[in-house]
């Protein structure tokens, strides 16, 4: 029974080289990993691709032959990826027969997991398959310093998680480079568990007095807490420690924990460990304020590729 992780989230929000890192991690755990690379404009991996799209059809290649733009293009190859499932099943049958993990870079187009039902058809025909698997949806934590973006985020997480119907972790990433923005609003763990929202309204009025806007900002803070499903996990991609626990949330999400149970095995006992989120985002939170306090320092290299080097996992053989 193959496991593995859907990779999603909107532009720049760190997913390629969460890929990159997490293959990295897992190689380093002994846990046999493949990463295929489902984004048809993914023209820097930082990975190796053991399946990659690029085979069935490129951004460039629907935009030429339609007339279409970026957008259209992608969304008209997610569509026929959708119908060559067999060309993808096919490619990944090998690796699903020998044991491997499964991580699944994606597009970071937002449409595709708010309004259209390609990726959802995708998932769900490798879940007929046997596939066991958990969304990630990795979102930039700079969103936090800022009312309205954070809200903004809260949405599409929602519509995300209601559209793809899948075990869904929520992660805001390179939490590390918060320290370079200024203080919170709040506290970190404010932002990771969702708490009474009606704390950001003010904000919210602050930047948009109007009453208008103002009703319809605690309509949709309303909204959220409504459904009660959204909360977050932090990650540093760089920190093996904080990359650690991520992946203890994902193995409980897609039930990779639980794979390997049989009767009276000893394991269970690793099946009922579980990670409390609020001390997750108390210790980022330390780790933060830390940073912040010991500024200036040197701000960290725009090459994905160098931070990701500082990761300092020893290669299993």
């Amino acid at each position: 029974m193959p496991f593995g992780q859907v990779v999603i989230g909107p532009p720049g929000s760190g997913k390629t080289t969460y890929c990159g890192g997490m293959q990295q991690f897992l190689g380093a755990l002994g846990r046999k990993t493949v990463v295929v690379n489902l984004d048809p404009a993914n023209e820097s991996m930082q990975y190796t691709s053991a399946v990659d799209i690029a085979d069935l059809i490129t951004l460039d290649d629907a935009m030429d032959a339609h007339g279409l733009g970026p957008n259209g293009g992608m969304v008209y190859c997610i569509e026929y990826l959708e119908k060559n499932m067999a060309w993808l099943l096919d490619r990944l049958k090998p690796y699903a027969d020998d044991g491997y993990y499964f991580i699944f870079d994606c597009p970071g187009q937002v449409e595709l997991y708010t309004h259209n039902e390609s990726i959802r058809t995708v998932v769900r025909q490798l879940e007929k398959h046997g596939f066991r698997l958990a969304c990630v949806h990795l979102v930039d934590a700079s969103y936090c310093t800022e009312a309205a973006k954070f809200i903004s985020v809260l949405l599409l997480s929602l519509t995300t998680m209601t559209m793809l119907e899948m075990p869904h972790v929520n992660v805001l990433s390179k939490i590390d480079l918060l320290a370079q923005l200024g203080e919170l609003d709040f506290s970190l763990e404010y932002y990771t568990s969702v708490m009474d929202l009606d704390y950001l309204l003010h904000h919210l009025q602050e930047r948009e007095p109007s009453a208008r806007f103002g009703e319809l900002n605690r309509v949709m803070c309303s909204l959220v807490e409504d459904y009660s499903l959204v909360g977050f996990s932090t990650l540093c991609i760089t920190d093996k420690h904080s990359v650690a626990l991520l992946l203890k949330e994902i193995d409980k999400a897609n039930g990779y924990i639980f794979g390997a149970l049989t009767a009276g095995n000893e394991d269970i006992l690793m099946a009922a460990d579980t990670t409390d989120m609020l001390t997750e985002a108390r210790d980022a939170q330390e780790r933060y304020e830390a940073l912040r306090a010991a500024a200036p320092a040197s701000r960290p290299s725009a090459d994905p590729g160098a931070r990701l080097g500082r990761l300092e996992i020893v290669e299993h053989r």
